[in-house]
């Protein structure tokens, strides 16, 4: 299970994460900078969460290199459309599997000698 995708907020006119101030004053008044952080070993996926919950911007999290291309696009449409996690994450998955068909449809047209355009119809595959 992923971590959760933190709310959106507008913050003098940029879309970024809901900080938790627990965690930023953690940051800030620790021991430990990002560049440290960098170094030691953590997931992508709670490396992912940790921008998030340091009011990362949510236009710059698309560029960090841990930031897989689901959870951006997912998150991309919650700050564009205001839509949930749970939809903005089903729209992603859904966009791939379109994509996944699209890329395929000539592998199972000669696969199986099927035309094409037959494969329009509702997807058995």
């Amino acid at each position: 299970m992923k971590h959760p995708i933190q709310p959106i907020e507008i913050v003098d006119e940029i879309a970024r994460f809901k900080k938790n101030e627990i965690v930023r004053f953690l940051l800030d008044a620790g021991q430990f900078d990002m560049n440290s952080l960098a170094l030691m070993q953590f997931s992508d996926e709670d490396r992912m969460q940790f921008a998030q919950l340091i009011g990362y911007s949510v236009s710059g999290f698309g560029d960090l290199s841990y930031v897989d291309d689901d959870t951006f696009s997912a998150t991309e449409l919650m700050r564009k459309n205001g839509k949930s996690e749970l939809d903005a994450r089903l729209e992603t998955l859904e966009e791939t599997l379109n994509n996944a068909r699209q890329l395929l449809k000539p592998v199972v047209s000669s696969l199986y000698h099927i035309a094409e355009e037959d494969l329009d119809t509702k997807p058995t595959w």
